[in-house]
């Protein structure tokens, strides 16, 4: 429940400043908020344990995207 907060948090300052960094926080932490109900759902069955990761895999692959491209953007004087 955390995660669908936060990504509502993120979506609320997305739609203010149309960032792009705010709106790939926000759907990493969707993505995280259904693969964590979807694993809740199913139980965690030691088979299909690892194929949670790949959520989390591409959630912080998001994050680290999202900071590397707000921070790459930046120009130096």
């Amino acid at each position: 429940m955390a995660s669908a907060v936060a990504a509502l948090f993120f979506l609320k300052y997305w739609h203010q400043t149309r960032d792009r960094f705010f709106m790939m926080f926000s759907l990493a932490f969707a993505i995280d908020s259904a693969g964590r109900f979807a694993l809740a759902l199913i139980g965690a069955a030691e088979d299909f344990e690892p194929y949670a990761y790949l959520t989390r895999l591409l959630t912080f692959g998001l994050i680290i995207a999202a900071v590397s491209n707000k921070n790459g953007s930046q120009k130096i004087d």
